[in-house]
């Protein structure tokens, strides 16, 4: 097993635990350690980080921990989604492809996921989680404050057999007042469509609770009239996606001793 780098990082009550490492092996031990947790889904991404781990806690126990096994975990095992959503016009137009047989089986092969982070409830006190009308303040976010921690992990990634894309990233920066999180799934399946599922998590420590907002953005491919080093781009094609849907919850902790 490759050897991880941990980091940890701390401000008042909050702890920022990273762990780096590198893509997990196609085949060996780890690898099939990491598939049979994962069973019954047949296959894994071509690049999977299994050790890069980013977990925020509060000295009371409680928190949210983002890892390519969770995600993963919501992976459609039996169901071939994409197959459904694109009929025939992606298999059809790959006939000539060798690979074309290796990409349609049945099961979800973008390894697409509704993941949002998972709680970490330790202490006594823990996350409750509802949904709200209360929104992200982005006009706070853009405030310049200075970044005292910041970090950038790839969860997992796989071409799809030269097909397009599909990757799980995940971004946190932490600052003086709170912290800002941004998971995000993209996924592209060339000349089929575009689809990036974000998941936004703010912090205001002066507030007992953390906004989590979910939105859903996706056009088919040939309504992107944009550049194609745009279109590979998932932070200049974010924008010309139309949003499909987008909720807000708050998980809220009980009141803390200021003592």
């Amino acid at each position: 097993m490759a050897t991880a780098k941990h980091g940890l990082f701390s401000f008042g009550n909050w702890d920022f635990n990273i762990t780096e490492s590198h893509i997990l092996k196609s085949d060996g031990p780890d690898r099939e350690a990491f598939e049979k947790i994962l069973s019954p889904l047949p296959q894994t991404p071509e690049m999977t980080y299994d050790q890069n781990i980013l977990k925020v806690t509060h000295t009371e126990g409680f928190g949210v921990k983002f890892s390519a096994l969770d995600a993963l975990k919501l992976a459609n095992e039996e169901r071939d989604l994409m197959k459904v959503a694109v009929s025939e016009a992606w298999k059809s137009s790959r006939d000539e492809s060798q690979h074309i047989h290796e990409v349609f089986k049945p099961f979800d092969w973008t390894f697409s996921t509704t993941y949002s982070g998972t709680l970490i409830n330790e202490g006594e006190k823990a996350l409750t989680v509802h949904p709200t009308t209360e929104k992200i303040d982005y006009e706070k976010l853009k405030i310049e404050e200075k970044i005292l921690f910041f970090a950038s992990l790839i969860l997992y990634e796989d071409e799809l057999a030269d097909n397009g894309a599909s990757i799980l990233s995940l971004k946190c920066r932490a600052m003086a007042s709170g912290y800002f999180i941004l998971l995000r799934f993209y996924l592209r399946v060339d000349n089929v469509l575009v689809r990036i599922r974000d998941t936004r998590l703010y912090c205001d420590y002066s507030k007992n609770y953390i906004l989590r907002e979910c939105s859903l953005r996706e056009s088919p491919y040939h309504q992107l009239d944009i550049p194609v080093t745009d279109i590979t781009d998932a932070n200049k094609v974010v924008d010309h996606l139309p949003l499909v849907s987008c909720t807000v919850e708050k998980l809220s902790y009980p009141p803390l001793d200021s003592t």
